[in-house]
C-alpha cells in the first residue's frame, strides 16, 4: 500500500508529531515523551510517517532522531492553492459587503 501526505495529515497524534518536529529534530524516545499513548503506539505513528514521506529517521549511534522532510507538504500546498483563489474571492465579497453596510450606517448617523 502506497502511503502519501494526506495520510500523515489525517490523524490528530500525527499532525501532532509534525508540530513537534517542526521545531527541531528529536529521537524517538524524545518524541514519545509528549503523548499519552504507549511507546509502541507513537513508534506506528512515526512508521507511518516515514512511509508518508513526511520524516526521516536518522542513527547517531544508539539513537534514532526523527526529521521533518518539509518538501513531503508540497503536495498539501498544491492541492489547497487551487482552494486559494475561490476563498480569496469570497473574502473580498465579505469586505465589499462590510465597506457597504460601514457606509449606510455612516449615512444614516449623518443625515
Amino acid at each position: 500500500m502506497r502511503r502519501d501526505v494526506f495520510q500523515a495529515i489525517a490523524d490528530p497524534v500525527r499532525r501532532d508529531i509534525i508540530g513537534l518536529l517542526a521545531h527541531e529534530r528529536m529521537n524517538l524516545n524524545s518524541v514519545a515523551e509528549n503523548f499519552s499513548i504507549s511507546r509502541p503506539a507513537v513508534s506506528k505513528h512515526i512508521k507511518i510517517l516515514t512511509e508518508c514521506g513526511v520524516v526521516e529517521i536518522t542513527q547517531t549511534g544508539r539513537e534514532r532522531y526523527c526529521t521533518l522532510q518539509p518538501k513531503a507538504f508540497t503536495e498539501v500546498k498544491d492541492w489547497l492553492d487551487q482552494y486559494r483563489e475561490l476563498w480569496e474571492q469570497k473574502l473580498d465579497s465579505f469586505e465589499s459587503y462590510l465597506e457597504e453596510l460601514k457606509k449606510e450606517r455612516d449615512d444614516n448617523t449623518m443625515g
